[in-house]
């Protein structure tokens, strides 16, 4: 927790400049010759076989026996369209994880062109102000105004909490829950809490997935605003550096999440919560290795 503090307080400093100025280099779109959409459909992958997962399966609980806390654990081949799950609808906080079904339906909303990236949202301290993670609650005054995509990258690539309570406030908390419910989720803000479960964490990831088909330009920035997070430890913590990883990190006291897809040679869903871990370092600690066992099997698949 210690570290991921101080972290935190590095973004500010690091980031007020570009704040002050309007935007920066995080803003930037994609790199046009890297296509992370693209990377489940070059290919022809076919099977002689579906794949086995149930000796991984087994890898993880074995794992999972001898660490504290209540983990759920979700994954998906993109190629074959095999899933698994271990506690997959076991309810866990979400913590910021939540940002991705949000930013994902601003997008939606963009690409129909019912709102614009430079919509701009005027910040009202009562109803928007949270401390934690983010740069908006030290530099943010009432009456200052951000821009959709400002508030979107801020929420996805520092996780900042005033802007994305600056978006759920613009787009309707009613209305991005109904979004959520119709990609497939099933806990969705229960008794108005922030609860979610590993399976609609890994539905909602499969949907930005199909939104950047559907949509290349807008899909491809938002997945490359999750391949490039400041937090960065958990699922591609102990994978190799030139593999893409778009997820999103999300912490509470006692909580631990990580949720994203892996743009490994055989690419990915994997979705991992935690609750009931008594340092949050060490959770993602364990996430990296839980992502580490997962990408090792994968890639050692007979295709």
């Amino acid at each position: 927790m210690k570290k991921r503090l101080l972290l935190r307080i590095m973004i500010f400093l690091i980031a007020l400049p570009f704040l002050v100025a309007g935007t920066g280099g995080a803003l930037n779109g994609p790199d046009p010759d890297v296509s992370l959409a693209q990377a489940t459909g070059d290919k022809d992958w076919s099977f002689r076989q579906v794949p086995d997962y149930q000796p991984l399966q087994e890898q993880l609980k074995e794992y999972l026996a001898q660490q504290p806390g209540v983990y759920g654990i979700y994954f998906k081949d993109l190629h074959s369209g095999t899933s698994f799950d271990i506690n997959g609808d076991e309810p866990i906080t979400a913590a910021s994880t939540v940002k991705v079904p949000v930013v994902l339906y601003l997008n939606h909303l963009v690409a129909q062109g019912k709102l614009n990236w430079d919509d701009r949202v005027v910040y009202d301290s009562k109803q928007d102000y949270q401390g934690g993670a983010g740069i908006l609650q030290f530099s943010a005054r009432d009456g200052d105004s951000y821009s959709l995509r400002v508030l979107a990258n801020l929420s996805i690539t520092i996780s900042d909490n005033i802007a994305y309570r600056m978006l759920v406030r613009h787009l309707g908390k009613d209305n991005v829950a109904r979004f959520m419910r119709d990609l497939g989720g099933q806990t969705v803000f229960p008794g108005g809490e922030n609860i979610t479960t590993a399976r609609d964490m890994g539905r909602y990831m499969e949907a930005v997935l199909e939104f950047s088909r559907e949509h290349p330009a807008l899909g491809e920035r938002l997945l490359d605003d999750m391949a490039n997070p400041i937090y960065h430890v958990g699922l591609p913590g102990k994978l190799p550096p030139e593999v893409r990883v778009a997820h999103k990190e999300g912490d509470v006291w006692g909580v631990a999440n990580d949720a994203g897809i892996v743009f490994a040679e055989h690419p990915y869903i994997l979705v991992v919560l935690s609750r009931g871990e008594t340092d949050v370092d060490k959770g993602f600690a364990r996430i990296a290795e839980i992502s580490r066992m997962v990408y090792d099997y994968q890639m050692n698949l007979k295709r």
